[in-house]
This record gives C-alpha cells, structure tokens and sequence, in this order.
C-alpha cells in the first residue's frame, strides 16, 4: 500500500489541510492518508500550542465521514520534543513491508529541510511530496540535492493545489468573534465554540 502521512499542528485543522489531503491522495494513488497532529514540534518549542487532546479531537471529527483517512497519535504519545524522522520510523515499523510512506509537507518545509533532524535518513525512511504554499517560491532541488545527497530521487513536487488558509488567521477570527464556517469543518467549528477554544481571556 502507499500510505500519505500528513503532520502539524492541527491548531486547529482547517479545509487547506483536508484539501491538501485529496489531492496527494488522488495525484499518487494513496490507500489512505495517516493524520499526525504533532506532540511538542522542535521548530515551535517557543509557541503557545492548544492542549493536545482538543487538537486530536479536532482531527477526529474533521476526518470522521472519510474512511481513507486516519488520525494517528504516535507524536501525542511520545513525550518530548517531536521530530519528523523518528515519527515516521515508528509509523514504518508498524507497516508492512511492501509498503511505502509519501510524507506531504509544504514548499517552505522542504527548503528548510536540512535544518531537520537526521534528513539523511528520513529520505530513505519515505517519498517526500511537497505542495506549494501561497507566496513561496518552488524549491531549489539542486541546492537541496547538495545538501542532502539522493533527495531529489525522493521528491515529488505538486503544483497544486494552493491553498490559502491559516491556523493562525483562524483562531485570529475566534478571537475577534468572527464566523470560520468557511475554513473548517462545522464540526470542528462546534467543538471550538464548545470548549471555548482561541477566545482571549
């Protein structure tokens, strides 16, 4: 089986990240899509982060009518600082053998990838499909070839789709009282309003 994993924050999980999804799906013929909302993510040790189990529930519910989507909590259950490679080591080893990883990650993301824990490795661990993100340039290959012998061989770059939806923005809009039906799930938009999720004090 070819199996997409798709990681963040999920803070909240948004209709980009679902769309991102169908299309890696649909362009690499992928059995199903793994979910991987992130424990404590390296690169935002500093940021203020909802409580783990409200992201989790989030993703439940935005994938829940769509049964080639998965939510894995491998990151969630490992205490520590979360990195990509010993994520997606742990996920291979509870596959079979025949199958293989595609790791969907942003243009921005793959430009800053050997910034990342153990690059090396992760290249031999999954493909790399890497989709564009509004105002950022496509990837230098050849720099990152460079840096990262072999990884050019392990990526495959999407031209679309381009989406242009922020967690950010959106629990800008909780905040400021504004509706987000239009960027998430309604029952995503539900349990932010229930548990009284990005409201400020």
């Amino acid at each position: 089986m070819n199996i997409g994993v798709l990681g963040g924050t999920f803070d909240p999980i948004h209709y980009g990240h679902l769309i991102i999804a169908e299309a890696a799906k649909a362009r690499l013929d992928l059995t199903e899509v793994l979910f991987v909302p992130a424990g404590l993510p390296w690169l935002r040790m500093d940021s203020p982060l909802s409580a783990a189990e409200h992201r989790v529930q989030m993703v439940r519910l935005a994938i829940g009518d769509k049964p080639y989507f998965k939510l894995s909590t491998v990151e969630v259950e490992r205490a520590g600082p979360s990195y990509t490679v010993e994520t997606i080591a742990e996920l291979k080893g509870q596959l079979g053998a025949r199958d293989e990883l595609f790791f969907i990650l942003g243009w921005d993301s793959l430009a800053e990838l050997p910034k990342w824990r153990e690059p090396e490795r992760l290249i031999k661990l999954c493909r790399l499909v890497a989709v564009p993100r509004v105002d950022q340039p496509k990837p230098d290959l050849k720099s990152l070839e460079a840096a990262i012998p072999g990884l050019a061989q392990r990526v495959i770059l999407l031209d679309t789709p381009e989406v242009d939806i922020s967690a950010s923005e959106i629990r800008q809009r909780v905040a400021q009282g504004l509706a987000i039906g239009h960027l998430v799930p309604e029952p995503v938009a539900r349990y932010i309003r229930e548990q009284g999720l990005y409201t400020k004090a």
